[in-house]
């Protein structure tokens, strides 16, 4: 199955959709991959917000605060993706969960792919009509999303 056609899946079907991630079989450069077009795509949906920043404050120029979130998507925040997937197994660990790190893994990461289409049309809101309640709720959608398809995945990696 296509991957956007799996993330369509994912919507509809957490659960159902991990197993059949699952069923490919302990892959960690398809986690990997997963991870790292996540946070391109968000990079990319921050770009309307950074460009109306750069617009509000110029002396701050867009090329800075682009690299500057570029550093932070692409380096530091898949570091800190693969420690809160690892903190999550030890806490399903603690719980009873009998999923392995890989599972883990998989489960956030593929969350994060899956949700990647809210975070672009979250920068797309911020940037082109900024902070206010159409913000908001974009913002709280995407929050409940994503902890809603994470917890469900992680029920089943660690099943």
């Amino acid at each position: 199955m296509a991957v956007t056609t799996e993330i369509v899946a994912t919507w509809r079907g957490p659960r159902a959709a991990l197993r059949r991630q699952l069923r490919m079989g302990p892959r960690e450069d398809r986690a990997l991959i997963y991870l790292m077009i996540a946070c391109f795509l968000i990079f990319i949906g921050q770009w309307p917000r950074l460009a109306r920043e750069a617009y509000m404050t110029p002396e701050v120029p867009l090329e800075a605060l682009l690299g500057a979130a570029l550093f932070g998507w692409m380096a530091l925040a898949p570091l800190f993706f693969y420690g809160l997937a690892a903190l999550s197994h030890l806490v399903a660990r603690a719980v009873g969960g009998k999923g392995s790190w890989f599972t883990a893994r998989l489960a956030l990461f593929w969350t994060l792919l899956c949700v990647s289409p809210l975070w672009l049309l979250q920068g797309l809101v911020a940037g082109f009509i900024g902070a206010g309640p159409a913000l908001t709720l974009v913002s709280t959608v995407l929050a409940v999303a994503f902890l809603a398809i994470w917890l469900l995945s992680l029920v089943e990696a660690e099943a």
